[in-house]
């Protein structure tokens, strides 16, 4: 098939004008993210203290939790030992029985000596929105440390930025193979739904009543040093 240029200047001009806007439009979603994360992003040793950390989840293989996921889970462990945070809140997708994101979580937590009083489960953490919208309006977060990849912290940031929850986001750094390829490829067409999420704040999924987990964590007492890790599976 022949492609056919415009003719005259004015309809090149024209056309040059079409594309350029929509190279605006595409870049528009991740520019917000960038702006948004701006000065937010921290290392384990740098971030601010605070109350809880919010990990999301990152998929399951045969009921325990993917590399991706073992690696939020290490990093937030690695925040309750050195006295970062208090609480963690994990959140993940439980949408059938067979498949229980928090709970694999949760047992990989206690495994690396965080108390089992110390870790909160959101069982309807679809996708980031409804994790920090739920974050919010369920659990009552208002600030927290977000633990998740690199190349995911900067949306999570300024979607949990938007639900209300002041955030820092700790990106868990991983070799560029092919996963890691294809989560960052992710981000660009994930950037367009995280501007509409932020632009028209739709409910999660499940929005649920009121927990009082996190609360009850943070009053549960003094902070106990964790027991001494189980051998690594």
């Amino acid at each position: 098939m022949q492609v056919r240029f415009p003719r005259t200047v004015r309809a090149r001009r024209r056309t040059v004008q079409a594309v350029m806007a929509a190279a605006v439009l595409a870049l528009a979603p991740a520019t917000w993210m960038h702006t948004a994360a701006a000065g937010k992003l921290r290392t384990t040793a740098d971030v601010p203290a605070g109350d809880v950390a919010v990990v999301f989840g990152a998929g399951l293989w045969k009921g325990r939790p993917t590399p991706y996921l073992a690696h939020r889970l290490d990093t937030a462990a690695e925040l309750y030992r050195t006295g970062k945070v208090k609480v963690l809140l994990v959140t993940g997708d439980n949408s059938r029985t067979e498949y229980d994101e928090p709970s694999a979580m949760r047992a990989y937590l206690a495994a690396r000596g965080v108390p089992d009083a110390q870790v909160v489960s959101d069982y309807a953490g679809f996708d980031t929105w409804d994790s920090c919208v739920r974050a919010r309006e369920v659990f009552g977060v208002d600030r927290a440390v977000l633990v998740t990849q690199d190349f995911h912290v900067k949306r999570a940031v300024a979607l949990c930025e938007r639900a209300g929850v002041a955030s820092y986001g700790v990106g868990v750094a991983e070799p560029q193979d092919a996963t890691w390829y294809y989560g960052t490829t992710r981000e660009l067409f994930a950037a367009g739904k995280a501007a509409l999420d932020a632009a028209l704040r739709p409910d999660p999924r499940f929005l649920g009543p009121e927990e009082s987990g996190v609360a009850e964590a943070l009053a549960g007492g003094a902070r106990t040093a964790p027991a001494s890790p189980a051998a690594r599976p």
